[in-house]
């Protein structure tokens, strides 16, 4: 073989090494935390059926918890690594437990919801100064929180004036599906679940309160610190799932109804479509212009503000912690400036 022909075929050889998928190499392990059968989590789902974790070089080891609060108090244990959540504990988190916000999931206003009887709803909804002292059920500190603070607020309510009562989404269902409770504070899908179970009724969201819900990817501020490329390729991974959601809707549900199944929730396909209508996702370069400072406070800074704000008014955390200290596109632009993660996470 001739001395030309040897050096092209190493050339060549040297080309494909270059160009090798990061699943070559043993995969990297990654603690992914998140909360099951919510919409915001199927890319997680999505991803692992696909295989798209070890396209990048990593191997998820899932944890899951039934709220935020919980899941973010597990940060201090190092039991996770990366994470979606919703807004309230992300600002908690941030404040307690050094976790950052490094993109958003999903905005999920018109998903946090203040639930009546469905003979009832009317009445309230004419006359809110109605439900003074009455009980209402809603799990503390979390975007639900937020969500009635808001409605409650709007209808001139004093939080003060009524019994608010801490429970879990399972037990708020099982008690309101008792007669207890005048009001019933759920997020996607449990809404659906009570309204089919008893005929409740939606009577205010955050949407409908000008109260922005977004829910959060998370990380913790040591972990990014010493695995940035891990973190990039953990948001190229789900921005993937985001994107081939919005490519593939009916295969979508599909895997929906699957994930839903796994994390015990059964409800109608019109449920279903209602989670992806009124739920917005982001792709990459929407991320990018929402978190983006150049101009001044970005959207996201603005959200959390407001968030940061109610927070601190109802004792959640004693000072809200600035923007800037937690919220970071660092990592967005990470995968932005990696040609192959960037047309990985544009599903490309």
């Amino acid at each position: 073989m001739s001395r030309k022909r040897v050096t092209s075929l190493l050339a060549a050889v040297a080309a494909l090494w270059a160009a090798a998928p990061a699943h070559a190499q043993a995969p990297t392990a990654i603690g992914v935390s998140y909360q099951p059968a919510l919409y915001w989590s199927v890319p997680f789902f999505i991803a692992d059926q696909k295989g798209w974790w070890r396209e990048v070089g990593l191997a998820p080891n899932f944890s899951t918890f039934p709220a935020g609060p919980p899941q973010v108090a597990a940060a201090a244990a190092r039991t996770w690594d990366v994470g979606g959540t919703g807004s309230a504990p992300a600002v908690l988190g941030a404040t307690r437990f050094n976790i950052l916000t490094i993109g958003i999931t999903n905005d999920e206003s018109a998903a946090n919801v203040v639930m009546a009887r469905g003979d009832q709803a009317d009445a309230i909804v004419r006359a809110p100064q109605s439900l003074r002292g009455q009980q209402i059920l809603v799990t503390a500190n979390t975007t639900g929180d937020y969500a009635l603070s808001s409605c409650l607020q709007r209808w001139g309510v004093n939080r003060a004036d009524v019994q608010v009562v801490n429970l879990a989404q399972a037990q708020i269902i099982s008690a309101f599906s008792s007669g207890n409770g005048a009001l019933a504070v759920l997020w996607a899908p449990n809404n659906y679940t009570l309204q089919e179970r008893t005929g409740a009724r939606t009577i205010c969201s955050g949407r409908d309160v000008n109260a922005s819900i977004p829910g959060t990817l998370i990380v913790r501020a040591d972990y990014a610190r010493e695995n940035p490329d891990n973190v990039a390729r953990f948001l190229a991974v789900y921005l993937r799932s985001i994107a081939w959601q919005r490519a593939n809707p009916r295969e979508t549900v599909d895997l929906m109804k699957r994930f839903y199944q796994q994390g015990g929730v059964t409800i109608s396909d019109a449920a279903f479509q209602a989670e992806i209508d009124t739920r917005p996702t982001f792709t990459l370069d929407e991320q990018l212009r929402i978190m983006d400072r150049a101009a001044g406070a970005s959207q996201v800074d603005r959200w959390y503000t407001a968030l940061g704000q109610y927070l601190q008014s109802v004792g959640t955390v004693q000072q809200a912690p600035a923007v800037a200290d937690y919220i970071t596109d660092t990592y967005m632009r990470r995968v932005a400036a990696d040609p192959r993660l960037r047309a990985f996470a544009n599903n490309q």
